[in-house]
């Protein structure tokens, strides 16, 4: 069998700075600190990155990538309340592998441009995904809302999901099973679509979230 080629020093870099962002959160994160955890010297790290905000901006470009593959998602045929509720936990999911950003976003947001930029756009791809799924949803009445009414519950279910890890971590900041936390998000979301769901999708809706009551 042969070997895996090793992972090379920028790709370790990105990697390994963005389990320490998610740990210690990235203002408390230096990158002498980064090189000290990769055992390479702060000049080997500066070679291929010029400062700890181009690596920010590298990893949040990633982030971005992988969110725009989540929004291209399931649009092959109409969507179903399982079908929301499978997108919404691999959402959770993303916003659990770069928590950092969402942890850290005002302070994020005040010193780096793209992000300041790029983060709008990703709240703006949000609610439009999100609208999407509802009006499928009562394309086969799934689901009763007026226009007015998808996009409000869209626009409070993006802030909830935008907020969620940091009201878990105030509520809870010593203890916090993160991970744990992002499913009852994935939780609290869906009770906003709830007093819409009908039918069938209102029987599941009460199915799925008996796994977290």
């Amino acid at each position: 069998m042969e070997r895996k080629a090793p992972r090379r020093t920028k790709e370790r870099i990105l990697e390994v700075s963005l389990g320490m962002f998610n740990s210690f959160g990235e203002p408390n994160v230096t990158t002498n600190a980064i090189a000290d955890e990769m055992n390479i010297s702060p000049g080997n790290l500066y070679y291929h990155y010029r400062s700890k905000d181009e690596i920010v901006t590298k990893i949040f470009a990633q982030f971005e990538r992988e969110l725009d593959e989540l929004f291209a998602m399931g649009k092959d045929r109409p969507a179903n309340v399982e079908d929301t509720w499978f997108w919404l936990h691999l959402l959770f999911e993303k916003i659990w592998k770069y928590r950092f950003i969402y942890r850290d976003l005002n302070d994020l947001l005040s010193k780096n441009r793209i992000i300041e930029t790029h983060f709008k756009t990703i709240l703006q791809n949000a609610q439009k995904n999100t609208e999407r799924l509802m009006n499928e949803m009562r394309s086969i009445n799934q689901l009763k809302a007026t226009d007015g009414e998808i996009r409000a519950v869209a626009t409070n279910l993006v802030m909830l999901a935008t907020y969620w890890h940091s009201y878990s971590y105030v509520m809870n900041p010593r203890k916090l099973d993160e991970a744990e936390a992002m499913g009852h998000g994935v939780f609290q979301v869906m009770v906003l679509l709830a007093p819409y769901l009908q039918g069938d999708a209102r029987l599941l809706f009460e199915k799925l979230a008996s796994e977290y009551r």
